[in-house]
């Protein structure tokens, strides 16, 4: 089972206050063990949201906002992907993890959807065009 593994913001995130040293290396000794045990896949810290964009759809229309965004609990400061056995291995890990802010923090798990699931609306058409992207990217 794949899922994402996502760090909230913090009004220290949002601010771009950059992690400790100690920190750091908590994370990356972590991140080192999760690799070994083969469940991480990827993972980033992404920057403050005022250095992102955002764009509403609203039928044909697009409309980009750019940041920061309101409700920092709400927003993503970093995440992993992992691959997993189950929701309760993800959370074993979860919970060995240092805080990865200075303060009160949040990490949230989402199990991630596999074709598997699409199975009642999955035309031979998708499933192709599916096939080809997935190889497209196991080619990068």
């Amino acid at each position: 089972m794949r899922v994402m593994v996502l760090v909230k913001a913090t009004k220290d995130s949002e601010a771009g206050i950059m992690p400790s040293t100690e920190l750091l290396e908590a994370m990356g000794k972590f991140n080192e063990e999760l690799v070994n045990a083969g469940i991480m896949q990827a993972g980033e810290g992404l920057k403050p949201s005022s250095q992102g964009r955002r764009v509403a759809f609203d039928g044909p229309n697009r409309t980009v906002v750019d940041g920061p965004f309101a409700q920092t609990n709400e927003l993503v400061a970093g995440y992993w992907l992992w691959e997993v056995r189950d929701m309760a291995e993800a959370v074993e890990w979860v919970k060995r993890c240092p805080n990865p802010m200075p303060g009160p923090s949040e990490i949230e798990i989402r199990p991630i959807y596999e074709m598997a699931d699409f199975a009642e609306v999955m035309t031979p058409e998708v499933s192709e065009l599916h096939d080809r992207t997935s190889e497209k990217l196991a080619d990068r």
